[in-house]
This record gives C-alpha cells, structure tokens and sequence, in this order.
C-alpha cells in the first residue's frame, strides 16, 4: 500500500491493518505528517503540526503490538484536533493573537480518550478566531481553503478539521460545533461530522457548562469512521452534567454499513427557516433521499411549522462574545478579527431581559421540533442551501 492509499484508507481499517500487524503505525504516522507537509502550504489547514511527539507516539504504538498487548480501537490511527480544544504540552491558540503561545497542561476529556484508544494527535487545525464564524481566517495564520477547489472556502469553524480530513492529513478530525462549526465544513468538503447530543460527549473546557453552546463532535470521511470516534470520546464525566448518567454503547456498530431502513420514516424537508436553495443542490439531496427509499425507508414530505432560530442565536451568543472577549479585545485592538469585534459591539447591546427572552424561545423551538418525532424517526434537510462559497467572500 503506497502513502496516498493509506492516507485515504478509513479508519476502521486501519486500525485492523494495524493489530493484524500489515502496517505499522511509524508507517501510518510518517505517511500522513509527509502529507501534512506537502499539503499545508496550499491549503494552511494546521497552525500547529505535531510531527515529532507524533512519531514518538507512533514508536510507541509500534512497540506495544510487537509486545503483544492488547490494543485500543483507535491504536496508531492519526487524528487531529481543532485549535479550540485543549491538548496537553502542544499550544492551543484558539485562532487568537491572544493566546499566540498558550500551552495547556492537560487534553479536555475527549482528546484524552482518543489517546487512550491508542490514537495519535498529529496537530491543531485551523479555526476562525474563538470559532466565531463559518469561513475559517484569522489574523494569527491567515486563510484555510477548500482542498477540493482553492478558491472555495472550507467552511467553518472547524474549516481546517474538514480541509485536513477531506485531503488525507489523517482520517479523524475533533471538531467543535455550535451553530453549524461542524456540520458546515463537513458539507462544503464532503466528509460526515457529527454534532452530538448534549451530554453525548462530555465538555470540560467551557466556562458555562449550563448554558452550553459548543458540543465536540468527530469529523470523518465515512460513516462508521465518526461513528467510533464517537463512540469512544462518549461517556459521562463529572466535569460535565450533562453526560451524567448517558453512558452509551453501540455506536460503532450501528455506524456499520449492514441492514436496511425497513420500518424507518423519514421526513424530507428542502428548506429549514430559508426559502431559496440551489438547484443542483436540490437535486443532489432528493437523489440522496430516493436511495434511502430504496433501502425501505418511508419517506414523507415535512411541512410542519419551524421557528426561525436567528433571534436565539443573536442574544445568546453575541452577549458571550462580548463578556468572554472583551477584556482581551481591549489589549488586542485591531489584532482581533474585525468581523468578532463587530458581534461583540452587538452583544454589548442586548439587556438581560433580551438574553432571558432568547432563552425561552430557544426551549420553544426545542419542543416544537421534538414534537416533529412523533410522527418520524428521521429528518433530512440539506446542510447548506449552496456550495461552498467564495473563500474571500466578506
């Protein structure tokens, strides 16, 4: 198997190669940070490249199938993570002139089990600074692009997470995700990204656990690849309530590409609060939508009733822009991103009671939205209404 085919190999594969001993993760590890090199300078999806704890972590790995002991789900299969998360002993800029040299002591929980799953963090990929929009630039390291077509944006927040996956500099990518900081990248580069459900994956690095808005979630290029990386970054933490007591089990199996959808309904809806979508987009969508008929799913047209979130998403997150951030912005200037610099000024302008307000319509629209699954068990909405925009578009 030449560097390119392993680079592109899934994960779930690899990990088999590995313990069957038909590759080796110095191999594996030297394949991928050889791609890490090439690649960067076109698509400037790492600001921080990992390479020499990386490969002795990969000796390591090597060392302990050749003793003989028993070996992770993940063991020797590289994996990045976005520089909004924290990672022991390698710097975590947060896309900040602010925190340009920070080096945290310890991996938030999810991190940490990847590793203990015998996986190998290669670097830190690229985020709009404090992950704040969906293209993903910065002042700190520039612009990231869309490996597919350069002059594309690879969307955001986790943008280089998804240009890294997409491109083969490793197979697994954590991303975070909030409002779309996931899901966006995954659809501009054609990957699966998975934000989960609240408590799914514990989150110990936020300042308000109980107003969570970030969720850390897996970035792959297949299904059953996100399925177990999400299947070992879940589990109940005491840092975190919400995980309390959501021990889960399955996820890799169920990521597995057997079975039918016979006795599944699915409810199809082309628009979600927008009412203009691109045509080939559409129809990519409704093809997609025919072959999960084709499989037994019973598809049905979704028209129920949906209230447009944008009056959530102004108060709550803006307003926690500008308390996180302001102190910093004051020191920075225009070192910071214009475009955060802006949402704050907003956020600065709502009062309490617009945040209380915006709080309650965001458990209305919860309900009205739960209410959708008692009629279906799915719903398949496109990602985005278009392809991946202009990367300089303002």
């Amino acid at each position: 198997m030449d560097e390119t085919d392993l680079c592109y190999t899934p994960a779930v594969e690899l990990a088999g190669l590995i313990a069957a001993r038909e590759i080796s993760p110095v191999e594996l590890t030297a394949a991928v940070l050889a791609r890490i090199e090439a690649l960067q300078p076109r698509l400037n999806a790492f600001i921080t490249v990992a390479a020499d704890s990386a490969m002795a972590e990969a000796r390591a790995a090597e060392q302990a199938v050749i003793d003989g002991r028993p070996l992770g789900p993940l063991h020797g299969v590289p994996f990045s993570v976005k520089d909004l998360c924290n990672t022991a002993g390698v710097r975590t800029t947060f896309g900040s002139f602010g925190y340009e040299d920070n080096v945290p002591e310890a991996d938030i929980v999810a991190v940490a089990r990847l590793k203990a799953a015998g996986g190998i963090m290669v670097g830190k990929t690229t985020t709009p600074e404090f992950g704040h929009k969906p293209l993903t630039e910065a002042p700190l390291f520039g612009r990231t692009v869309n490996p597919w077509n350069t002059e594309r944006t690879c969307g955001g927040s986790s943008g280089g997470a998804g240009a890294a996956v997409a491109s083969g500099m490793a197979p697994l990518a954590v991303g975070t995700d909030g409002g779309g900081s996931i899901r966006i990248p995954a659809a501009c580069c054609g990957l699966v990204g998975v934000k989960q459900t609240l408590g799914v994956v514990p989150h110990d690095q936020t300042p308000d656990v109980f107003g969570l808005l970030a969720y850390v979630g897996p970035m792959a290029r297949t299904v059953a690849d996100a399925a177990l990386m999400l299947e070992v970054m879940a589990g109940p933490h005491r840092s975190d309530p919400h995980s309390l007591g959501r021990a889960l089990s399955g996820l890799a199996a169920a990521g597995q590409p057997r079975g039918d959808m016979r006795g599944v309904r699915i409810g199809w809806r082309p628009f979600l609060g927008n009412d203009r979508i691109d045509g080939e987009t559409l129809t990519l969508c409704e093809t997609g939508v025919k072959a999960l008929a084709s499989i037994g799913a019973e598809v049905i047209d979704h028209e129920a009733a949906f209230t447009n979130t944008l009056p959530v998403w102004g108060p709550l997150t803006f307003s926690i822009w500008a308390s996180r951030f302001g102190a910093l912005e004051k020191r920075l200037g225009n070192r910071m991103s214009s475009s955060l610099r802006t949402w704050m000024a907003e956020g600065g302008k709502y009062s309490a009671i617009d945040v209380q307000d915006a709080m309650a319509l965001r458990t209305r629209v919860f309900r009205e939205v739960e209410a959708w699954f008692e009629d279906i068990d799915l719903l398949v909405t496109p990602t985005l209404s278009r392809p991946a925009i202009r990367a300089d578009q303002d």
